[in-house]
């Protein structure tokens, strides 16, 4: 996602999932792919090698789960401390995001 409107999109009346400093929000969509916006603001995280670091994992972890199959629009965001999270622990919070989306799409 790139557009502004995409993204105030997803922020009307998203499904929200938080853990380890990482919010993903989602909004179902009409199209039979999922699309992934980042805002990873410099507030929360000061040093762009840690931003660039986060949406990398932000990226990769969206590019190898299945919920790419469902018709979502995903935004993640970060709150502070997400820069001093190992990789790890932003991997398993972001993959526990993805997996309660996958299994929200299922339920729908």
């Amino acid at each position: 996602m790139l557009r502004p409107a995409e993204f105030k999109n997803v922020f009307n009346d998203p499904v929200r999932f938080s853990r380890n400093g990482v919010v993903v929000l989602a909004r179902k969509t009409a199209s039979g792919t999922a699309r992934v916006g980042l805002a990873v603001a410099k507030k929360h995280v000061k040093r762009a090698h840690e931003r660039n670091r986060i949406k990398r994992l932000a990226r990769e972890t969206f590019r190898l789960h299945p919920v790419r199959h469902c018709g979502m629009d995903c935004v993640v965001m970060v709150r502070h401390g997400a820069a001093e999270a190992s990789n790890e622990d932003l991997r398993s919070a972001l993959n526990a995001a993805w997996k309660r989306l996958a299994e929200q799409c299922a339920a729908s």
